[in-house]
């Protein structure tokens, strides 16, 4: 990788960095709240039922600007949406400290839901941009990375802002950090027909996919595919059901995981602080690791779409244990957090993966729609999973005094969900072909 570097130039490498870093502020941005929850609780009188409303309320609107802001994407291209998309999730992170009810918290995090729902598309969007198919999996694994390092910063820093300053300046000081990355991109970004920092090296060695032989160039400019045609093709709906089925997963760690360490083992305050970055810790690993291994088979030989689809499988398998997480943690509170962890890191190295899928068998002019097609279903999976699992079963089991039964049927619903995912898209996506339109 070093001499390819040294031979064509790095560049892109700089651009991923970027995206690492959006990638990381919108999730330190969304996990804020989790954090905080104790003591709004306290403040606001709320039970499991009103925080999984306001949890809702982020994820509808996650769900219905995941759809808009993939196309805008498409349309507005990665400069302008990116940045547009930063800076408005910004304002709404911010805007949590004036909130003075439980109702003011459920229109916040629908307003930071459906701006944030523009990160991602516009990452998988840059990698397709900036990067050759047997490369993307690899840099989608090192921003989506930025996911963990969010979840690490937030636990490490929010509830010390709180008890330090109050809730609010946790909103605040934390919503603000994109604000400044707004600037850099500005400054930073073009795409790279028109990046001048490129060496021609470079330009041809991210415009030539190796593999099938052909040259695309990103191109803003070029016609956009109709949703109506993208819903034909059965690699639309192999992405589609995939995220539908395993992006809730991730929400349930991300919304819940500080209340299961309060629930089993009476942690408050600043003492979840360890136990969750080191969950987020461990997930980093695999988010590298799950875009580093499809790449490694891709250099002996093996064709792209088995890489891929070899390392998903072996990822559906790690998350599985962790159905036994409070059996073990009954032993010591830290089996269960390093089961958790390795859970939550083979989701990240499948999603790196599922992601690298779009740009694998979809033009660039396409991928951000696809893109925000899928995550509008996975936000909606997440609606249901809380909506349905997590509002009436959590407040159940609470108020009998058996919360840890509850957390007993999640993590079993975790630990299947993958492999079930992988199933359906080998049926409808074998070979993962790309389309042609």
């Amino acid at each position: 990788m070093e001499n390819l570097n040294q031979t064509v130039g790095k560049y892109r490498w700089t651009i991923c960095s970027l995206v690492f870093f959006a990638t990381t502020i919108n999730y330190l941005d969304r996990s804020v709240i989790s954090l905080l929850k104790m003591e709004l609780t306290s403040e606001f009188n709320w039970n499991d039922g009103d925080y999984a409303d306001i949890e809702i309320a982020f994820k509808v609107a996650y769900a219905l600007g995941m759809l808009g802001a993939g196309r805008l994407i498409d349309k507005l291209g990665t400069k302008l949406g990116y940045l547009l998309a930063t800076f408005l999730w910004s304002l709404a992170a911010v805007g949590h400290a004036i909130v003075q009810s439980t109702f003011g918290f459920m229109v916040a995090r629908a307003a930071l839901g459906v701006t944030e729902s523009g990160n991602f598309p516009a990452a998988i969007k840059t990698v397709a941009e900036w990067f050759p198919r047997k490369e993307r999996a690899l840099a989608t694994g090192i921003f989506n990375s930025g996911a963990n390092i969010g979840a690490i910063v937030a636990p490490l820093t929010v509830p010390f802002i709180a008890a330090a300053w109050g809730w609010q300046w946790a909103f605040v000081i934390t919503g603000s950090f994109g604000f400044i990355w707004v600037v850099a991109w500005f400054l930073l970004y073009e795409v790279p027909a028109r990046n001048k920092k490129l060496t021609d090296a470079e330009r041809l060695y991210i415009q030539t996919d190796e593999e099938a032989g052909v040259v695309e160039v990103s191109d803003d400019n070029a016609p956009r595919i109709s949703w109506f045609t993208l819903l034909k093709f059965r690699q639309t709906w192999a992405f589609v059901i995939g995220k539908f089925l395993t992006d809730p997963i991730w929400w349930f760690y991300l919304f819940w995981l500080p209340d299961f360490l309060n629930s089993e083992y009476k942690l408050t305050g600043t003492e979840v602080a360890v136990p969750v970055a080191v969950v987020y810790m461990i997930s980093t690993v695999g988010s590298v690791w799950g875009g580093w291994l499809p790449l490694r088979f891709i250099r002996t030989g093996m064709p792209v779409f088995k890489a891929r689809k070899t390392s998903m499988l072996l990822y559906a398998f790690l998350v599985m244990p962790i159905v036994f997480a409070q059996l073990l943690g009954s032993m010591n509170m830290w089996f269960a957090v390093i089961i958790i962890g390795i859970a939550t890191s083979a989701h990240q190295a499948w999603s790196a993966n599922i992601f690298t899928t779009v740009s694998d068998m979809f033009p660039k002019r396409a991928v951000g729609s696809v893109t925000g097609i899928g995550g509008m279903c996975g936000g909606i999976g997440g609606i249901f999973l809380t909506l349905f699992v997590q509002k009436n079963m959590f407040v159940h089991y609470r108020s009998i005094g058996q919360i840890e039964t509850a957390y007993y049927i999640m993590f079993a619903i975790c630990g299947s969900m993958y492999l079930l995912a992988w199933l359906i898209m080998h049926v409808l996506v074998p070979r993962m072909e790309r389309i042609k339109v």
